[in-house]
């Protein structure tokens, strides 16, 4: 049992990969900064694959796709162009394009500022373009231009942050942020906590894998232990196969009614039911079947009752 437990409750192994120029080792930083165990592909077996891509997909981009779950995260979103509300947007869009071409998710990120750190010096530059602006139209008129910061510094600036961060710093300084709420507007402007969200979604097949696997080895165990029999017989432990296979469906673009009442616990049995019957595939078949006897659990307990 404690195997097994031990099994259920790992953590993802995410590969992340993507050809050079990408961005590929920033955003694995970023994400292991972020708590996701990041796992060199070529000695672990990872359970999803994070495929980095910049601006356009290229050939070289999909032959990096494999069968294992995928997240394509497309990087440098501060890069992606000037349109209607700003770079992020015009990613958020160019990503929405390039989902049904790719037959998957697809997520902007900005992993540079997700991995910047501002030390005093940086912090002090900062400080001097709120009072004595300088040219951020360009990398070169940035560094070529004349003004009290030394070259040296504002190179550091570029490389920390690029024009992009540095617009956006200057901006909350001027607006009277600190210091802990610039190491805040960067997270958010790094889309990380978004990226992180999908890497997480995008292993709930791999979760509820782990979940069936666990439950195969625990029924051969039941004959002989009426202990993991009564276990597996539990309410809480259908419900809790019935969350997994929520998750997948979800993560799959499917909207699950998690409404609390009888009339919704019955609705819901009957719809998953129905769903588990359809032209689907075998996963999504076991998570409708999951879906259902779970709900049929939540039903039958008294209203008020909770999951231990």
């Amino acid at each position: 049992m404690a195997a097994l437990i031990e099994r259920l409750g790992g953590p993802l192994r995410v590969a992340v990969r993507g050809r050079n120029g990408v961005g590929r080792s920033t955003v694995a930083a970023a994400l292991t900064c972020a708590g996701i165990l990041v796992v060199d592909d070529a000695v672990d077996e990872a359970d999803v694959d994070v495929v980095v891509v910049a601006e356009a997909v290229k050939p070289e981009d999909r032959a990096m796709l494999r069968a294992a779950p995928t997240l394509v995260v497309l990087n440098k979103a501060d890069l992606a162009g000037f349109g209607a509300g700003g770079p992020l947007a015009v990613a958020d869009r160019r990503a929405a394009s390039l989902r049904p071409m790719m037959g998957l998710p697809v997520v902007p990120m900005v992993g540079l500022l997700a991995a910047a750190e501002l030390d005093d010096e940086l912090l002090g530059a900062l400080q001097v373009l709120t009072t004595e602006p300088a040219d951020l139209t360009s990398t070169d008129g940035f560094l070529a231009a004349e003004h009290s910061l030394a070259p040296a510094v504002r190179a550091r600036l570029l490389n920390t942050l690029d024009l992009f961060g540095i617009a956006h710093c200057v901006l909350a300084l001027r607006q009277g942020a600190d210091c802990a709420a610039l190491a805040g507007l960067l997270r958010r402007l790094s889309r990380l906590d978004e990226v992180a969200t999908h890497v997480t979604a995008t292993g709930a097949q791999v979760r509820y894998q782990r979940v069936q696997s666990a439950l195969a080895a625990l029924r051969a165990m039941a004959a002989h232990r009426p202990a993991v029999a009564e276990f597996l017989r539990d309410d809480d432990t259908v419900i809790a196969v019935m969350a997994a296979a929520v998750d997948v469906v979800t993560a799959a673009g499917l909207t699950v009614d998690a409404s609390d009442t009888a009339a919704a616990h019955l609705r819901r049995a009957h719809h998953w039911h129905r769903y588990s019957r359809g032209p689907v595939d075998a996963l999504h078949r076991s998570c409708g079947a999951d879906i259902r006897r779970g709900s049929l659990r939540l039903l039958r307990r008294p209203s008020g009752t909770e999951a231990r």
